[in-house]
């Protein structure tokens, strides 16, 4: 089943706190780094949840206003249950509707494996690797989509 894929709004910042936390652990975003990406929402941050009620998944831009500039994806996440059901996938689509024309830049863990390859589905590129770049010496995959012309 499709989940319905919303921007999400100031009652979704507790399940995004718990979510995000459930998801990567230590390396969690704070409550108040949660806040200040709402706080940011109207100026060049947009996040959107997946699920009705219980939120399941979101994704994290930075959206920079100018369009000439580069969009990065902050954070995305599923829930453990929910993943491999196609949320993922559903997030990024809607993420990547919201980037026509520009060139968008992510970073993942060399390990993540799963998550590389949803991102090479959408025609992601990896560009640059970042040599230890996470706390246990692990790199980072730094990977561009540009939409095709």
């Amino acid at each position: 089943m499709r989940p319905a894929i919303r921007a999400a709004g100031p009652d979704d910042l507790p399940a995004l706190v718990a979510l995000d936390e459930l998801c990567f652990g230590p390396t969690a975003w704070s409550t108040v780094a949660w806040t200040d990406e709402f706080e940011r929402l109207s100026a060049d941050r947009v996040i959107l949840v997946a699920g009705e009620g219980l939120v399941v998944g979101y994704v994290v831009l930075l959206l920079p206003p100018v369009e000439v500039d580069v969009v990065e994806v902050l954070r995305i996440a599923v829930r453990p249950a929910e993943r491999r059901t196609g949320i993922g996938g559903h997030l990024m689509t809607a993420a990547l509707a919201r980037c026509a024309g520009r060139t968008v830049l992510l970073e993942v863990a060399a390990s993540n494996e799963s998550a590389i390859g949803l991102y090479r589905a959408f025609g992601f590129e990896q560009i640059s690797r970042r040599r230890g770049y996470y706390g246990a010496g692990e790199d980072a995959v730094i990977m561009r989509w540009r939409e095709e012309q």
